[in-house]
């Protein structure tokens, strides 16, 4: 269930609904964070560029996910990455002192916020052990144990963005890996035999 359906219509109110464009930026890295967004549709990437251009993607959030919930509250609310659109998305805002009153005041997005929180840390701790490990092989492999042995990708760069890899180490690996029957790739899914 989607959280935004645990509000009530004059809790509905306070959301601020922003509709993008695919590309279009909609916080900047280091712009101060004053509210929580909540993908109503489409999806997003957190995204940093290095001195040479480079592009690092570090999360992409999708429908019901929420973002800057770890900042609002933080003694450095500030964001770590540019909010933009993967696609044509729509997203609603929720002011930091809203977000608070509404979380004072009804139980059911209060239990479905903090769910999605721990989620969250779920999901972050999941993607620090996968940074620990330094090679591809194993960074694969921990990747299909977390998904269950099975994946569906939308393309090998973006596989490989999430695997936090360049996309050429990845394809030879997984081309290595369908030589030695060790996974099965058929129609964008990727399943560990």
């Amino acid at each position: 269930m989607h959280i935004i359906e645990k509000l009530n219509s004059d809790e509905k109110k306070l959301l601020r609904e922003r509709k993008l464009s695919k590309g279009e930026t909609l916080f900047y890295e280091d712009e101060r964070c004053d509210c929580i967004g909540i993908i109503v549709s489409g999806s997003v990437q957190i995204v940093s560029y290095l001195p040479d251009g480079k592009q690092i993607i570090y999360n992409t959030l999708k429908e019901g996910e929420i973002f800057g919930n770890n900042l609002v509250f933080s003694s450095d609310p500030f964001y770590k990455g540019n909010i933009i659109a993967a696609q044509d998305t729509t997203v609603a805002l929720l002011k930091r002192d809203d977000l608070l009153n509404i979380l004072e005041g009804n139980k059911e997005f209060m239990v479905e916020y903090l769910r999605i929180q721990s989620n969250f840390s779920k999901e972050l701790n999941s993607r620090i052990r996968l940074l620990s490990l330094e090679n591809a092989e194993d960074r694969f492999l921990y990747y299909m144990h977390i998904h269950k042995n099975k994946i569906t990708y939308r393309s090998v760069s973006d596989l490989a963005g999430q695997l936090y890899l360049e996309r050429e180490t990845l394809s030879r690996l997984l081309s290595r890996f369908v030589k030695e029957k060790r996974i099965i790739r058929y129609d964008k899914t990727i399943t560990l035999i």
